[in-house]
């Protein structure tokens, strides 16, 4: 069974909370077998008493070398939950089919890489007022490491992202891959990589 870390931020954890937290995002664990790997989960309620979905629920799944991020909201903390389990399943689904399947067909070694310690506190959102808009309210250090293109778009998607910085393996400078509105994606690399303008 997966180690699964509760914490609450403005939530109390009670017992059929946790039990339930356990049950949902336990069974969406289950399916595979994946060593190694572990679980935060992250249950919060926003301040903002005019949103009726507040309470929300964070689910951060580190397996081997990559991460898995879902996040769902609804008025009720155990549909939440639910809500994060559905979307968990289809994540892990997904990290199946496009890295662990993969992977199994090229037969390449593993990269080392160390887990990022409490994921969970820089994945909540801040609350900017209207007059702090222009602020720098984070400040976030990234660890990059080698990947191709097609890595990086991987992990995009499992982390739910708009975006994502690494290091291309094929030339050792950063790079970012974004997700157009307009479909398909986009790479932003420094001008020395690209032809001579």
């Amino acid at each position: 069974m997966v180690d699964i870390k509760i914490s609450g931020r403005q939530v109390t954890i009670t017992d059929s909370l946790r039990e339930h937290v356990e049950s949902k995002i336990g069974d969406a664990l289950k399916v595979f077998d994946i060593k190694p790997m572990s679980c935060d989960v992250v249950l919060r309620v926003d301040k903002n008493r005019s949103n009726p979905e507040r309470r929300t629920c964070e689910v951060t799944v580190f397996v081997r070398d990559s991460v898995v991020r879902v996040a769902a909201s609804s008025a009720d903390l155990d549909a939440a939950i639910d809500d994060a389990a559905d979307k968990l399943t289809r994540q892990m689904r997904k990290y199946k089919t496009r890295v662990v399947d993969k992977r199994q067909r090229v037969k390449r070694p593993e990269p080392v890489v160390e887990r990022v310690a409490d994921l969970a506190d820089l994945i909540e959102p801040e609350h900017v007022a209207p007059e702090d808009e222009d602020a720098l309210v984070r400040e976030k250090y990234i660890e990059l490491r080698p990947m191709t293109e097609e890595e990086a778009l991987v992990q995009t998607d499992l982390l739910g992202h708009d975006f994502y910085v690494f290091q291309n393996s094929a030339t050792g400078l950063v790079n970012v891959i974004y997700h157009r509105k307009n479909g398909g994606y986009g790479i932003i690399k420094p001008k020395s990589e690209g032809a001579d303008e």
